[in-house]
């Protein structure tokens, strides 16, 4: 995915995601420049997003709809852990979701090290703002904020990126649940603590 200039590299931080990118998205500003592509969580898997998302270094970006069931053609997200908050000059803009990719059907998929952590706007906030794109609210009718409102719960802006194996096991809290495949692999490691006589 092209749209940055030759030697740029798009690294933004959690704020910048929220302020500048998906604040203006969801409340159906104009983005400059707009280079982050919209794609649908359910027509692709992690592995599939070369080409098709915005990629700055080894993490893919893209808009999607916000929706209950993260299911791909071949898998489905999990989250793990609690929502963070993200915040900008010491307030609150929005939340983050990490979640983990498994292979297969749910429950019982094979747990990947593909990660995302998904952005989202607090529900029903359009007084997030950042320079370029402020507006005057109070002139803004009922309707017209209504409508917004509406517009921002179902946006979200996604950063993909594959981890360590390492990193994935420390992010998991002590109250995720194992996939089947997962807990045979645990029993497994049983068998190293059974000593066998020398023959």
């Amino acid at each position: 995915m092209g749209g940055l200039p030759p030697g740029f590299q798009f690294v933004p931080s959690d704020e910048e995601l929220v302020v500048h990118f998906l604040y203006p998205k969801a409340s159906l500003l104009p983005c400059h420049p707009d280079i982050i592509p919209s794609l649908n969580l359910r027509h692709v898997d992690p592995w599939d997003l070369d080409g098709k998302a915005l990629q700055g270094g080894n993490q893919w970006y893209f808009f999607s709809q916000r929706i209950q069931n993260r299911v791909s053609p071949n898998g489905y997200w999990t989250p793990i852990g609690v929502d963070e908050p993200v915040a900008s000059s010491d307030k609150v803009v929005g939340m983050k979701k990490t979640l983990v990719f498994y292979v297969g059907e749910a429950p019982c998929g094979v747990k990947t090290n593909w990660m995302m952590i998904e952005y989202h706007l607090l529900d029903g906030s359009t007084n997030c703002s950042s320079s370029g794109s402020r507006t005057h609210s109070n002139r803004r009718s009922s309707k017209k904020r209504a409508h917004q409102r509406v517009v921002s719960d179902n946006w979200i802006i996604c950063r993909v990126y594959e981890a360590s194996c390492d990193s994935v096991a420390s992010s998991l809290s002590d109250d995720t649940e194992l996939s089947c495949l997962d807990e045979v692999f645990l029993s497994l490691d049983d068998l190293d603590e059974i000593s066998l006589p020398n023959l």
